[in-house]
């Protein structure tokens, strides 16, 4: 089942636009299926925001499990925030306070952008670890994207994060690990992912810690894991949600530091993502923006819309598989049904195995 749009939130507008199915609250609540809760924490920057809400909330609406999504984008302080973007917070998100008062089911926790060495010197980290420490008690599993999970595992394990030579950036190869863990059931052994980040932790640092890898790549290194418990967090290192244009994007902005005086040489091209047109594409404006400037002219528009045509997306129906597999164990174990999990190969009196938090534990 669809979305459920519960608030004047633009982003369902947005994505019904797009072709997705959004039913309408009144709608809703006059159907007898199970609903499900999803908080989405965004603690991207402003100009992200409401692209990754976006992305996520597509991925929780094209699941497929017999269910209605209720998703509930809130975010918390610490963050920067123009006063534009601060009133469409004010305006349509909720807050963490509400959260926790009305409960829910499941939590997605986004990246953001820092500034310190170290996450626990970021201004969100301590907001931020309240939402852990209530989230850990009280909502059956925690999924999380790029830095949300290096400071989950910083906060619940003391792994820190190692800065890299290089950015990673670009799409790599992945495979999965052998296992048969129902979040990768009906999902191809070797399939693409973005990542775009800076630091990593490294396959050693999360086995010596206990937790399971699932799935990584020879190139971009780890990329999905799980806690030891199998489920209660789910870890990705790259970026899933990512539309077929994010990395474009990114590049863009490199590209527009590079002509604005703030880095010496133009940015590298996001590695198995640009095509050779997108690499003439990529040059010819480059050359085109260097001479207006020496021409005192002003710089070109970013030809955006040239590039697309010659990217290809080759991970978003994996994505969208493995947060469907997410939210239909999210759903069994909410409703606690023994059979289904039993199908899963899953043991339900297991207490390390995809057990939800009893009412007596918070």
């Amino acid at each position: 089942m669809p979305l459920v749009a519960h608030t004047n939130l633009p982003t369902f507008e947005r994505l019904r636009q797009r072709g997705e199915e959004i039913v309408d609250l009144n709608r809703a609540v006059h159907q007898d299926i199970r609903e499900l809760h999803i908080g989405l924490l965004n603690m991207m920057p402003d100009a992200a925001l409401e692209v990754t809400e976006r992305q996520f909330m597509a991925l929780v609406g094209n699941s497929n499990q017999i269910a209605q999504f209720y998703v509930h984008p809130f975010t918390i302080p610490g963050l920067e925030r123009s006063s534009d973007t601060q009133t469409y917070i004010d305006t349509y998100y909720t807050t963490f306070e509400q959260v926790r008062t009305d409960g829910l089911d499941a939590l997605i926790i986004t990246g953001a952008n820092v500034s310190n060495p170290s996450l626990d010197q970021e201004p969100f980290w301590e907001p931020l670890a309240d939402v852990m420490a209530w989230a850990d008690d009280n909502v059956t599993s925690v999924l999380c994207s790029c830095l949300a999970t290096h400071a989950l595992v910083k906060y619940f394990y003391g792994i820190e994060r190692q800065l890299m030579p290089a950015k990673k950036w670009g799409v790599y190869s992945h495979r999965i690990n052998g296992t048969k863990h129902p979040l990768l059931r009906n999902i191809n052994t070797r399939f693409d992912t973005p990542h775009s980040r800076w630091n990593e932790i490294s396959r050693q640092q999360l086995e010596a810690a206990g937790l399971v890898i699932l799935v990584e790549s020879r190139d971009a290194g780890v990329h999905l894991v799980v806690s030891p418990d199998q489920f209660r967090k789910v870890y990705f290192q790259g970026h899933p949600e990512y539309s077929i244009n994010s990395l474009l994007k990114e590049y863009k902005r490199e590209v527009l530091r590079f002509l604005h005086g703030e880095l010496d040489r133009p940015p590298p091209y996001p590695e198995n993502y640009f095509s050779a047109e997108c690499i003439t594409i990529a040059e010819t404006y480059i050359e085109r923006a260097l001479l207006a400037q020496q021409l005192r002219l002003p710089i070109p528009e970013f030809p955006e819309d040239a590039f697309l045509p010659y990217l290809d997306n080759t991970w978003g129906d994996t994505a969208k598989a493995i947060v469907n597999n997410w939210l239909g164990l999210v759903y069994k174990l909410t409703h606690l049904d023994r059979r289904k999990l039993f199908m899963d190969g899953i043991d339900p009196d297991d207490p390390l195995k995809l057990r939800k938090p009893s009412t007596a534990e918070g």
